[in-house]
């Protein structure tokens, strides 16, 4: 069955929590058809660029964070079980917006730009696949959405900025049409959330901000499994493995997404853990996810071309 979700009172939200109650549940192997708001709850471009005044929409409260859409019960899912999220398609709006620098932070301090802010406003075309900013700079779109997540277990609202185990802020740029990213459920019913769209992002996300943007569809198909239990987020893209690490620094996000690709290995080929290491020491890349939401990401890859097993 195919459902639909769009921008409203009852749909929005800015922070997980396992308090709030899902304004949709569907059966596993149902798909939703989302529409969003780009992070900042935008109205509409601002014709100059973002500031502190761009158009909102009335939904948002000063302390809210990136706007969600959900949240999306399953029927039928536990703690303890993967919720599989299939990334069908992504379209994105028809603007866009990147700042960069003009906030105290500890990137924008290295930088030397936390008192000088810059803000490029992109046109975006979703048929051609390209935006061009104000100053004339062109780039390919390969929209994905940057929050993919559910609650943690514990009462009260939980902020949107970091990642978490199960999925939240992992902005993640291969998660694009034709993925299929794994989370381990913390909470009976799933009760996911989805926002942040994101039109294009090079690994790491330095400045802080992607080409952030609304997306007119995002279309997701959700189902749950008892046969790949995990303990961290894992994708799958058209033409590799990846698991995703988050933590307080770039090392203990890195060992997180290798021990998950190690299980991964030893599950998938049944090697020893030793064996595996050795095998992701010539044939897994790690790059890093992103440097700048709170908690850090980074993620292995194994390419499908990487590396063939006997038989």
């Amino acid at each position: 069955m195919r459902h639909t979700l769009t921008p409203g009172d009852d749909t929005l939200h800015g922070h997980f929590s396992v308090d709030f109650p899902p304004v949709l549940t569907i059966d596993p192997g149902d798909t939703v058809i989302y529409r969003t708001l780009d992070c900042w709850w935008s109205a509409g471009p601002y014709p100059g660029g973002y500031n502190g005044d761009r158009p909102r929409v009335p939904q948002r409260q000063p302390d809210h964070g990136h706007a969600l859409i959900g949240p999306v019960a399953v029927r039928g899912a536990r703690a303890g079980q993967t919720l599989e999220v299939r990334v069908d398609a992504i379209t994105p709006g028809t603007w866009g917006t990147t700042v960069a620098g003009g906030w105290p932070s500890g990137f924008n301090e290295r930088y030397g730009v936390e008192h000088d802010q810059v803000v490029h406003s992109w046109e975006l075309d979703p048929v051609a696949m390209t935006g061009r900013n104000q100053h004339g700079h062109t780039i390919a779109l390969r929209p994905f959405m940057g929050v993919l997540g559910m609650p943690p277990a514990e009462p009260g609202r939980h902020s949107t900025t970091p990642p978490r185990p199960h999925g939240g802020n992992l902005d993640c740029k291969d998660l694009t049409a034709g993925s299929t990213l794994l989370l381990p459920i913390p909470v009976d019913g799933a009760l996911f959330s989805v926002g942040d769209g994101h039109a294009a992002q090079g690994d790491g996300e330095i400045g802080g901000t992607a080409i952030e943007c609304p997306m007119e569809e995002v279309t997701l198909t959700f189902d749950v499994r008892d046969d790949f239990p995990i303990t961290g987020p894992v994708a799958r893209t058209p033409d590799a493995w990846l698991t995703l690490g988050v933590g307080a620094s770039l090392d203990d996000a890195t060992f997180m997404a290798l021990n998950s690709m190690l299980t991964l290995l030893q599950r998938s080929h049944g090697v020893s853990r030793a064996d595996a290491a050795a095998l992701a020491s010539v044939a897994v890349d790690v790059r890093v996810t992103q440097i700048v939401n709170e908690t850090v990401g980074a993620h292995a890859v194994l390419r499908d071309d990487a590396l063939r097993f006997p038989g």
